[in-house]
């Protein structure tokens, strides 16, 4: 039998709702073209967005991975193709750090960073839905950074990504069925996970990290993000990034 969840979790749960119906409530207007996340947070979002459907908004998404794909066929959300659409008016996804008043990320652990990162940068704007506990003093403090890496010469590119000064681990699928078998994300691809530790100048590592021969994409997302909602014991907070 599945876990129950904790108490903390259950909280955790209801904060990262609020932030989700929020961000669609204040944020998603009649006619949009908008990128849809991935992950737990994203999933909740989804909802939000299912039922304003219901009451007779009318949207199109654009998913970053199979999973949510499915999941807003479910939910009777229509979807285009990215390549089928110019520009996004917005995009809403999940963050596994938010740093103030920067609003740079660390994204990711949900394995779908290249699509995330391919939607966000044809988004004209770009929000993020997250509770508290993903709010840090400096990114890359609780968590690695992913990077979305070819895999041929796997092995090679993760040396390279060790002279930046990260500890490099494949990451690996879950579940008994895939039982020592490396994560495939949806591009076909391996995810390293790089610990570099608390990093004060995000901008130099994203770019020293894209600039590897090997590397399709990394999850600092770094001056990509408008608007964070944040949800906590204080309700939901709204930040935009300083002009």
């Amino acid at each position: 039998m599945a876990d129950q969840p904790t108490q903390d979790e259950l909280q955790r749960q209801a904060w990262k709702r609020a932030a989700a119906q929020a961000a669609v409530e204040h944020d998603v207007a009649d006619g949009m073209t908008i990128g849809l996340g991935s992950g737990t947070t994203a999933d909740l979002m989804l909802e939000a967005l299912a039922e304003r459907i219901r009451q007779g908004l009318r949207v199109t998404g654009v998913a970053t991975s199979e999973r949510t794909r499915s999941e807003a066929q479910r939910l009777g959300i229509p979807l285009a193709e990215l390549d089928d659409v110019v520009t996004l008016h917005l995009s809403i996804d999940g963050a596994d750090e938010v740093i103030l008043p920067s609003l740079d990320l660390v994204k990711g652990r949900g394995g779908a960073l290249l699509r995330e990162k391919l939607v966000a940068v044809t988004s004209r704007r770009r929000i993020i839905i997250v509770d508290e506990s993903k709010m840090v003093s400096a990114l890359a403090s609780q968590h690695p950074i992913p990077v979305e890496v070819d895999r041929f010469g796997w092995r090679h590119t993760a040396g390279r990504l060790a002279t930046l000064g990260a500890t490099v681990q494949r990451r690996m699928a879950s579940g008994a069925d895939t039982l020592n078998a490396p994560f495939i994300s949806d591009g076909g691809n391996y995810l390293l996970d790089c610990w570099f530790g608390p990093i004060l100048d995000a901008a130099s590592i994203a770019a020293h990290i894209k600039a590897l021969t090997g590397v399709f994409d990394h999850g600092l997302f770094v001056g990509m993000t408008e608007r964070v909602y944040v949800a906590g014991i204080q309700g939901v907070r709204v930040y935009d990034r300083p002009a």
